[in-house]
């Protein structure tokens, strides 16, 4: 495991009350780790360097309905989770997938977003259609990060299921994966569905969606195992209530549809 790399962040304003219907966190700040590196769910936008995207977007209307300061600080993917579930976070956030081995070192929320897993690749790509022409053809490479779901699933439902296999090669972020697909150094990316259609809408051809679904995840945030169980339940609370007013809906619309990476 790599080294945590923690740096201060941003912090927001409390407001100065609740929701009524929903439970009041007194103002308090929660802690919450991030990475910034898997647009559009959280990044940083290429213009101004600020952390934005769906999840930043949902903290701020989470912290005006529970009455709470977020207080995020930034750490690497790879130590996330084990920093998470011992307590040096209040909660940690950058879609993570709820599975049931993460769910022995940390808590999770109710899922706030359910996505397929998809593969993703150049524009002009007519090698393969599917994984089964892209595992079938040793000369393809897939990119992938350490200990990710597209990882997981590259390895087990794409390929063979070496974790050492060869033709997956490891970037540290998403976005450098993303990067060396589109420069031909590997010929494959898996996203969620909803990134992966807003990275093709915003590609202008230089990047398509190719074969089935390769199964269904869904998302949420991350609290230490021993965490504190009425944040838990604040923030299952609100996610029910956004869902119920339409403002998840409003946020998948605007971060995948309308928002154009990059641009």
């Amino acid at each position: 495991m790599k080294p945590l790399a923690l740096f201060a962040a941003l912090t927001f304003a409390a407001p100065a009350l609740a929701d009524g219907h929903l439970p009041d966190l007194g103002g308090r700040t929660v802690v919450i780790a991030t990475e910034d590196a898997y647009p559009p769910i959280q990044f940083k936008d290429p213009a101004s360097g600020e952390a934005i995207g769906w999840e930043y977007d949902f903290m701020a209307e989470a912290a005006e309905r529970l009455n709470f300061t977020p207080e995020y600080e930034k750490i690497s993917w790879d130590g996330m989770i084990a920093a998470v579930g011992a307590g040096e976070f209040d909660m940690g956030m950058t879609g993570i997938t709820i599975r049931d081995d993460r769910k022995e070192a940390v808590n999770f929320s109710v899922p706030y977003m359910t996505s397929q897993m998809m593969m993703m690749v150049r524009g002009d790509e007519d090698r393969f259609e599917d994984a089964a022409g892209f595992a079938a053809d040793d000369d393809l490479l897939a990119a992938a990060q350490p200990g990710t779901t597209p990882f997981y699933v590259t390895v087990y439902d794409v390929l063979d299921g070496d974790e050492a296999n060869p033709r997956i090669r490891l970037f540290e972020t998403f976005g450098a994966g993303l990067q060396a697909l589109r420069a031909g150094d590997v010929d494959l990316v898996l996203s969620d569905s909803t990134a992966a259609n807003g990275y093709v809408a915003a590609s202008d051809g230089g990047l398509k969606i190719v074969g089935e679904p390769l199964g269904t995840e869904q998302f949420g945030f991350i609290y230490p195992k021993d965490g504190d169980q009425d944040l838990i339940d604040a923030f299952d609370a609100v996610i029910a209530d956004m869902e119920a007013d339409g403002t998840l809906e409003s946020l998948n619309t605007k971060w995948f549809l309308e928002y154009e990476l990059g641009g």
